[in-house]
């Protein structure tokens, strides 16, 4: 009896182990499955990135700036705006109604350009794992890439891209973003 109880509670522990732990929830099928192309369209800016801002006929109001840790901008006569979680048209759109409602210019006309992106990151059996620059239209098989490669330790098929709180299994031409962690496991024989 002493001996079923001792498998079964055995049995019950692997189960446990097997269930991932911690690991963060399955992102949405088709975040998951997006491509290079689809993640360009919809960007969404988070704090590091750095834009171009051009207000057309006010070069005192145009400039290059950096959106700060919590997503903010500090802008010329507009003041802070929120614009971690827009997207560069969301953010054109804001700036001209700021401009607009505080009388300052009449028809403002707003372009907002992404510079800089945040880094993505590379984490395990890569040859040189870190933190890497994004570049437009970046794929996992990019990535590896620029990380110098799989190691001879790594488990190809098996990489996992972390995105905010989610977690999702990737091809070669899955997309990365910034902000994005890839992991890439050792495989087992």
């Amino acid at each position: 009896m002493r001996a079923l109880v001792a498998i079964l509670l055995g049995a019950g522990l692997l189960a446990g182990c097997a269930g991932g732990g911690s690991r963060a929830p399955a992102c949405a099928p088709a975040t998951a499955g997006a491509t290079a192309e689809d993640a360009a369209t919809g960007y969404r800016l988070g704090s590091s990135d750095q834009v171009q801002l051009t207000v057309f006929r006010q070069p005192e109001m145009s400039g290059q700036f950096a959106l700060d840790g919590e997503g903010y901008l500090a802008l010329p006569l507009v003041g802070e705006i929120k614009a971690g979680g827009l997207t560069s048209r969301e953010l054109e759109d804001q700036i001209e109604e700021r401009l607009r409602a505080e009388g300052y210019l009449v028809n403002p006309q707003v372009g907002v350009q992404v510079l800089t992106y945040r880094s993505f990151y590379i984490l395990g059996e890569v040859n040189q794992p870190g933190s890497y620059e994004y570049r437009d239209g970046m794929t996992v098989i990019n990535a590896i890439a620029l990380a110098g490669g799989y190691s001879y330790r790594a488990a190809q098929d098996d990489v996992t891209i972390e995105r905010g709180d989610c977690s999702m299994d990737t091809r070669a031409d899955t997309a990365v973003l910034p902000g994005d962690i890839l992991q890439v496991p050792e495989r087992f024989f």
